[in-house]
């Protein structure tokens, strides 16, 4: 019988690039890429700093998790818990609501936290949920 890892793995992605907000008064240029930022790896940062004295939440930064027309997004993962893709999350707005929603994640037994209890970031940037691993289910209820 193999023991489940209680750590909670928080994914960041850091290729997502968002747009940019163009000041009104500037002229529109046709033939120019709008401008862009990276937000995955300030919330990555911000994510580490916040979880640093709590050893079983693990924040990691992760190339591409294919939701790049909802940046910035993460993933919540755990053995033998379902597994959260969130978008359209912000470091400013949203860092303390995603703290909570990672510790209520961590700290439920099948990584299904109940609606009324998640942050409003989360209910709205769900992308998916997928179910644990057949095998970290068979080896939760040994």
């Amino acid at each position: 019988m193999s023991t489940i890892d209680p750590t909670v793995h928080v994914s960041v992605c850091v290729s997502c690039r968002r747009a940019l907000m163009q000041p009104s008064d500037a002229p529109p240029d046709p033939g120019a890429e709008a401008p862009f930022e990276r937000p995955g790896p300030a919330l990555a940062a911000e994510l580490t700093r916040r979880f640093a004295g709590t050893p079983h939440i693990l924040v990691t930064e992760v190339e591409c998790l294919a939701v790049c027309k909802r940046p910035c997004t993460i993933a919540l993962s755990a053995d033998a818990k379902w597994t959260y893709l969130i978008g359209d999350l912000d470091t400013l707005a949203h860092a303390a609501d995603i703290e909570a929603g990672v510790r209520a994640y961590a700290a439920s037994d099948n990584g299904i936290v109940a609606w009324k209890e998640r942050p409003t970031c989360f209910r709205k940037g769900v992308v998916a949920r997928v179910p644990p691993l057949p095998a970290s289910l068979n080896e939760a209820a040994e």
